[in-house]
């Protein structure tokens, strides 16, 4: 197998599941935003759409980046392993952005509902 070859194959697989996960957090992550910001959707779709540039930024800036960290072997089983490493990576990174994200947004809606709270009486908490 050649090394552009290799290449393309990580290359594919890592952007692939960076569009995927992206996307998905997109799609998924409305919902707490929403939460976060007071029902305001103008504001969570604007800050959803900047998470996942971001995301985008940093993620595939990595892959790129992590491309030049080994060449890689000759032999088969030597290739699946290279693949295997520099895939997980790419996943391990990928799952921090995720929690990174979720820390955010659970920091965000922290901050929402001690607002929330500010504004109401001892006696209007939520139940």
């Amino acid at each position: 197998m050649t090394e552009a070859l290799i290449y393309l194959l990580y290359l594919g697989v890592s952007l692939t599941l960076t569009i995927w996960v992206a996307n998905t957090l997109h799609r998924n992550g409305r919902i707490f935003l929403l939460d976060a910001f007071g029902g305001n959707e103008t504001m969570a779709d604007s800050v959803n759409q900047l998470l996942k540039v971001g995301f985008y930024l940093v993620n595939i800036g990595f892959v790129a980046l992590f491309l030049n960290f080994r060449t890689p072997p000759d032999a088969l089983p030597d290739i699946i392993k290279y693949l295997c490493a520099q895939l997980g990576v790419v996943m391990l990174v990928l799952g921090g952005m995720h929690f990174f994200n979720m820390k955010n947004i659970a920091g965000m809606r922290s901050k929402a509902l001690h607002r929330q709270q500010a504004t109401r009486g001892p006696d209007q908490l939520p139940q």
